[in-house]
């Protein structure tokens, strides 16, 4: 039986997962504490940032969380309606046992906005779980995925001045593309060499 390491995870090994209801309890930690960071306000267009806007009055609510998680693994899917410019994605959560420690999101095209700003792939991870080398793995694990809907290099995106972010994707092979309206942009292979 796996006990706790000091920051309160459970010592599972973390690994990719569809969403899940099952991790229902961490999850509504992990938004409380991204909201505690100032998220979820107009000006975070981050998909977190969207949810919280969206669900959290209703996450509590097991029925309401089933439907979330129903929800966002029907993005996978080719056929589900969305929002003009919007592409299918799949979003994958990163636990640890029970435990949410973050998530990453594979769009499977790009479109002009996504070209320029957002790329491919987009990720966080919970405020109590940064700094662990969860980033870099999660993405790690996510290129794989990417590559099995066909992309062959994911553009990822970074701010400029997000030293953190940028080191997660130059560690996972990513290469220097430019610099748009304040954003890093590079490709990252999805397969290794």
């Amino acid at each position: 039986m796996a006990g706790r390491d000091r920051f309160g995870f459970h010592e599972h090994m973390p690994a990719l997962i569809a969403p899940a209801e099952r991790v229902h309890a961490s999850f509504l930690a992990a938004m409380a504490e991204f909201r505690a960071e100032g998220r979820g306000d107009r000006q975070d267009h981050t998909m977190v940032g969207a949810e919280i806007r969206r669900y959290a009055d209703s996450w509590h609510r097991p029925e309401a969380f089933a439907g979330f998680v129903a929800d966002l693994r029907a993005q996978a899917l080719p056929e589900t309606p969305r929002p003009d410019g919007w592409v299918p994605d799949t979003t994958l959560w990163w636990v640890a046992g029970e435990e949410y420690l973050g998530r990453i999101s594979i769009r499977h095209r790009l479109t002009p906005h996504l070209r320029e700003v957002g790329g491919h792939i987009g990720y966080d991870v919970r405020p109590t779980a940064r700094r662990r080398g969860h980033a870099t793995d999660m993405l790690r694990a996510a290129l794989p995925v990417a590559h099995r809907h066909g992309i062959e290099s994911a553009l990822l995106t970074c701010d400029v001045h997000n030293v953190a972010s940028r080191r997660v994707i130059e560690r996972n092979g990513g290469v220097l593309a430019d610099e748009r309206a304040g954003k890093l942009r590079f490709w990252v292979p999805t397969t290794r060499p």
